[in-house]
């Protein structure tokens, strides 16, 4: 059975509540009501603070990779630095505050790629992608506490071959070369 095309509406927000409070992110139940059919729901919204991932291009066109155990899949990783920003942080120097953390890496240029919501179905938060020009190992490394990270470069071709065989398989990493990739495919002089 088809339905006729309409736009979809906008839900009206009535208010929300904390459910769990976590290191990482906030639970929350949040009611909304239908603008048409007046019916009300409740919806659980993940609350986090905003993140950085940060492509980091050498001189050589290689991109600075990280790779780590992560427990959400039981298993290891492989990425591109990042992490949380600070509240009101501007996300290019959270771009390279990580960066310099992480992998002990710094860039002379760096700007902002993109934004993205990454799971809007769910989650309030948006994650930024900064790229870094001439990234060279300058500084020693500041991890977190339970981080052990594995830093490598490859180059920039190599990391997109990666990514379309499944070898990458975070989301967010995905959504950043795939920002990346047209700018680098016209400096590399093959079109876009």
């Amino acid at each position: 059975m088809s339905h006729p095309h309409h736009a979809p509406a906008r839900w009206e927000k009535l208010g929300h509540t904390t459910q769990a409070k976590t290191v990482v992110f906030d639970l929350q139940r949040v009611r909304y009501r239908h603008p048409v059919r007046g019916t009300e729901r409740d919806f659980v919204v993940v609350r986090a603070p905003d993140w950085v991932n940060v492509l980091a291009l050498t001189p050589d066109g290689h991109l600075v990779l990280v790779r780590q155990f992560r427990f959400g899949v039981d298993a290891f990783s492989l990425e591109i630095p990042g992490g949380v920003m600070e509240a009101g942080e501007d996300p290019v120097e959270a771009g390279l505050r990580e960066l310099r953390e992480e992998t002990g890496f710094t860039g002379a240029r760096a700007w902002l790629l993109g934004s993205v919501h990454p799971n809007p179905a769910i989650q309030s938060n948006r994650c930024h992608i900064v790229l870094v020009e001439d990234a060279v190992r300058t500084e020693d490394l500041e991890w977190d506490t339970d981080e052990e990270i594995e830093v490598t470069t490859l180059p920039a071709d190599e990391v997109l071959a990666l990514a379309r065989s499944g070898a990458i398989t975070h989301g967010l990493v995905l959504n950043a070369l795939f920002l990346f990739e047209p700018g680098w495919r016209e400096r590399m002089g093959r079109g876009v």
